[in-house]
């Protein structure tokens, strides 16, 4: 990792002498400025510099772009992963629970967030048919309200991790 760093902080300051160095010399050629030119043997190898140092840097942003998207790649198979675990533990808590196709469809909704309102809505309901499915979903989940249905998930997902 050190060999690493200090690999890609001698190209990094390669490139920036080499900038610098064109730069400058454009700046003085555009603002006609005299100096004295450098030895033609010198630039050239500040040239030959300029180019490895320009190909180094192509080389390390494509493996750094590689390693950032493999990195990526992992991530997002972590996080379906942990969405199919997700799914597969509400539907064996369902099951524990004993849920109606109804109450399960509320429960869904309820861990999602929606309100009472929205979930009559969607399930083309009346509000308080809602409200009596999430009181029989709370007590056959033996809580008393969404956040603590949400907790049990939480809990489960997390296992001992805070303990």
């Amino acid at each position: 990792m050190l060999k690493s760093r200090a690999a890609f902080f001698a190209i990094l300051a390669l490139q920036l002498f080499c900038a610098i160095f064109f730069v400058s010399e454009i700046a003085i050629s555009v603002l006609g400025l005299s100096v004295n030119p450098i030895n033609w043997q010198l630039r050239e190898l500040i040239e030959i510099g300029a180019s490895v140092g320009l190909i180094l840097g192509v080389v390390m942003g494509a493996v750094a772009l590689r390693a950032i998207r493999a990195r990526a790649d992992h991530v997002e198979g972590q996080l379906r992963l942990a969405s199919g675990a997700f799914a597969e533990l509400l539907n064996e808590r369902f099951e524990e629970w004993a849920l109606t196709p109804a109450e399960r469809d509320v429960a869904l909704f309820s861990i999602k967030g929606l309100s009472l309102q929205e979930i009559a809505t969607l399930r083309e309901t009346s509000e308080g048919t809602v409200k009596a499915q999430t009181n029989a979903i709370y007590r056959k989940a033996g809580v008393s309200g969404r956040a603590q249905l949400l907790s049990l998930f939480v809990e489960d997902l997390m296992g001992d991790r805070l303990v």
